[in-house]
């Protein structure tokens, strides 16, 4: 094991470990807030991790998937606060 992977498996450690906690929140959440922020935060967690894999294999073509993730979480927000604040989801 060279220095690169274990750096990476340090850094990685964390995000896998904090996905699984709001994976956790995203099931058990009592209430709606509590599964939309879980949902929005293993989407952040997981486009970080797809851009430290760019990083980790030198390739800006991995960048778009994680950039995607991010908008569409900004998106959920977006629907999601709408949806809490006037009970419906219409343009």
């Amino acid at each position: 094991m060279d220095l690169l992977q274990l750096v990476f498996a340090l850094i990685s450690a964390p995000y896998i470990i904090a996905v699984l906690l709001y994976t956790y929140r995203a099931v058990r959440g009592p209430t709606i807030p509590d599964i939309v922020l879980a949902i929005d935060c293993v989407a952040y967690d997981l486009a970080v991790f797809l851009a430290i894999i760019a990083i980790y294999y030198n390739s800006p073509i991995m960048i778009s998937p994680a950039i995607l993730l991010s908008l569409w979480a900004y998106l959920l927000d977006v629907f999601a606060s709408k949806y809490l604040v006037s009970r419906e989801v219409g343009v």
